[in-house]
């Protein structure tokens, strides 16, 4: 039970992040009071910049709490330097890749598709986990898990934004990196689970950020604005607040991962659409209607049934 509820607290994390990208992507009224945001264009670029501000932002800063978080860090990353640990070693690099590559195919995808479609896509990402699971550590879906992750998935959709058909210029592209974008992720918490077995979730965690960070600053060699001006005070107020979700987010759902495992943590992590829904409609105002209403009860409940079958499972 414990390890549901630290997962679900790191998908608000999560969720806070989405909203805080979309604030610095388009201007919103936060909490009814005031007008903010629009600071930079959704393109790629751009994109790239603001995950590399995150990132340089959130890699400090861990590497400040990592010690107090688990006082052995420093102590396991450095002996990862040995030959016989090159293994482990390598699959934090992987992680961090397939954190940067999941996150660079979503704004791809968020950049060429409307938003509410790509993020469709992206939460796909449960079904990959549980077959990657199943392949690789015989942890085979019950019939019961299935049921539940179908339902978390229907509910998620009917909790996103209706899209104007008129203005959808669907391509393929955006389509491919969508779905391509749920499959990186689903990766990266089965990446995350063998990890676990021999690694820490803390120096696993800070060596998947450093790494992301690494790739995000040498997209932006190659991606860039050229001669644009551009609002850095509260670009930089938005990466700090967006490092601070991040580095919380990624942490509780790598110790929940650890506890309960990557299907499991996959699939209360697809309740991000209805958890951003209910976030986005408390601080930028965003209405909901009825088929969000239901998605939003679906989905929570569906939850709810899932942490009372782990519960049983653990105390039976």
């Amino acid at each position: 039970m414990v390890g549901f509820l630290i997962v679900l607290l790191a998908s608000f994390f999560f969720c806070f992040q989405n909203v805080i990208v979309r604030v610095l992507f388009n201007e919103q009224t936060l909490l009814g009071v005031f007008h903010t945001g629009g600071f930079v264009a959704p393109t790629l670029p751009n994109s790239f910049l603001l995950l590399f501000m995150r990132m340089v932002l959130v890699v400090p800063l861990m590497a400040v709490l990592a010690g107090r978080l688990y006082p052995s860090t420093w102590k396991d990353i450095g002996q990862l330097r040995e030959p016989e640990q090159r293994p482990r070693l390598l699959r934090a690099i992987a992680g961090g890749m397939l954190m940067f590559l999941y996150l660079a195919l979503l704004y791809v995808s968020m950049g060429l598709i409307p938003v509410g479609i790509a993020i469709t896509l992206f939460f796909s990402y449960p079904v990959f986990t549980a077959l990657f699971s199943w392949r690789w550590f015989g942890d085979r879906p019950t019939l019961f898990r299935w049921s539940v992750m179908g339902l978390v998935l229907l509910g998620s959709a009917l909790t996103l934004p209706h899209v104007d058909p008129s203005a959808s210029h669907t391509s393929v592209i955006g389509i491919i990196t969508g779905v391509a974008s749920g499959v990186a992720y689903a990766l990266y918490t089965v990446v995350a689970q063998k990890s676990f077995e021999t690694l820490h979730p803390v120096p696993f965690t800070w060596l998947s950020f450093l790494t992301a960070l690494v790739l995000s600053g040498v997209s932006l060699l190659f991606w860039h604005e050229h001669g644009a001006s551009l609002p850095w005070l509260p670009l930089w107020i938005g990466g700090l607040l967006s490092a601070i979700v991040t580095f919380a987010g990624h942490l509780l759902n790598n110790f929940g991962i650890r506890l309960i495992g990557a299907t499991s943590a996959s699939m209360i992590g697809a309740s991000n659409p209805a958890l951003t829904v209910v976030l986005a409609w408390l601080t930028i105002q965003e209405t909901l209607n009825g088929l969000q209403i239901a998605g939003v009860v679906m989905v929570t409940l569906s939850v709810a049934l899932l942490g009372r079958e782990k519960s049983v499972s653990k105390g039976g």
